[in-house]
């Protein structure tokens, strides 16, 4: 184990915030002197059940204190699920039922140990705790915070002067994931930018029961492909951990300039040296930012796939938007019919989630059958034919007509 000083070196890397570094410098000289771990804990809602690079901003620097010699708690909060996550919600958000909650869970356990490391990660699930709490439980939870604290919450202040909704179940959220904390005995815990305030909640709850609060450490919140909003699947601008090696490759070449550095520092495992040469290039605009997109690319499937299918994804790449080719591997949709709305062959084929989605695709000039762009909604589908059909320049799909 690093000495204490040298961890929080580390440590600090692509970090928001530290509060307070004082605290965990000191915990981490404890840890060091007794050779007792710190255990770090992160709770995570499976209100969505693919992780993206931008859930890995945090489940990465779990992986870092792992490598530091502490331990992991990977919180699925399938209990806190159910009630919803206020932080910047400007109304009341939508319950997961508890076959939702559990289903999500599931793909979650399925793909964190391309991070962490099994042997220093406890997965843990906070209805373990929180469904056994009798009623009196949760009285004596509540009486521990006050409703003038909780209105000092911008969102919820926002909220209430405009009118507008707080349900008693959202008061309540920062408290249960605050007596999560205490339960865990938890001395840091993780989260984006926008769980700062939940975080802090969880540092009064533990001191309210006794416990030497929690060190809180936030990270960015990464900016989606798009640019412009915080990276979710809800947008579409967002790069799955769990994708086909060619799909991480191409989403990653279509960032914007101004994302690659960002990008590098908190969604890859470069070295520091590394990563100033990369800020240096992009400065002294030495290094054309296509290049600089490509090697990022090249990490990125490295790191969640293998080097060889980096070389692979990048071959295919260039070849298809070079030289016009085609994916090595297509899916095949077989269809019925002799015609199909383009909306529904859209929905059907798995090109789109929705028709609203469909439509939207349709509209923008994104939809392809070979060369040929459909910008009429309500155009239909000749199937006299095998054809290729294409959203925008990575996504493709064989339609093979079906006669009865």
């Amino acid at each position: 184990m690093l000495d204490a000083e040298e961890q929080l070196k580390q440590l600090r890397r692509g970090t928001s915030e530290i509060i307070s570094e004082e605290e965990l410098l000191t915990k981490l000289k404890r840890s060091t002197q007794t050779g007792k771990p710190l255990k770090i804990k992160a709770g995570f809602d499976p209100s969505c059940p693919d992780i993206h690079i931008g859930n890995a901003v945090p489940i990465r620097k779990l992986r870092q204190f792992q490598d530091l010699g502490h331990q992991v708690v990977f919180l699925i909060g399938d209990f806190t699920g159910m009630i919803g996550d206020p932080s910047e919600r400007s109304e009341t958000r939508k319950r997961l039922s508890s076959e939702e909650v559990k289903q999500n869970a599931e793909t979650y356990k399925n793909q964190i140990y391309k991070i962490l490391d099994p042997d220093k990660t406890t997965v843990d699930f906070n209805s373990r705790w929180c469904s056994p709490l009798k009623f009196e439980d949760v009285l004596e939870l509540a009486a521990k915070y006050t409703v003038a604290r909780l209105l000092e919450r911008d969102d919820f202040m926002t909220r209430f002067k405009n009118g507008k909704p707080i349900s008693m179940l959202e008061f309540i959220y920062p408290l249960v994931q605050g007596y999560d904390s205490v339960v865990l005995e938890a001395d840091v815990e993780l989260g984006g930018t926008d769980q700062r305030w939940n975080c802090l909640v969880a540092r009064e709850i533990q001191r309210e029961y006794g416990q030497e609060p929690e060190v809180v450490i936030t990270l960015p919140l990464l900016v989606g492909t798009d640019g412009s909003q915080k990276m979710s699947k809800s947008l579409g601008n967002y790069i799955g951990i769990d994708e086909p090696p060619r799909e991480i490759f191409g989403k990653t070449m279509s960032i914007p300039d101004e994302l690659i550095y960002s990008y590098f520092e908190l969604a890859t495992d470069i070295s520091d040296d590394e990563l100033e040469e990369i800020r240096g290039e992009i400065t002294a605009e030495v290094s054309n930012p296509r290049d600089l997109k490509a090697k990022l690319a090249r990490r990125l499937v490295s790191m969640y796939h293998s080097r060889e299918t980096a070389a692979s994804a990048q071959a295919e790449f260039e070849r298809m938007f070079k030289e016009g080719g085609l994916p090595d591997e297509m899916p095949v949709h077989r269809q019925e019919g002799e015609k199909i709305w383009i909306v529904k062959l859209l929905t059907e084929s798995g090109l789109a989630e929705s028709s609203s989605e469909a439509r939207r695709l349709v509209q923008q000039g994104g939809v392809y059958i070979e060369e040929n762009r459909i910008q009429d909604v309500d155009y239909s589908v000749k199937l006299d034919r095998e054809f290729i059909l294409r959203v925008g320049k990575r996504r493709f799909i064989k339609v093979s007509p079906v006669r009865k």
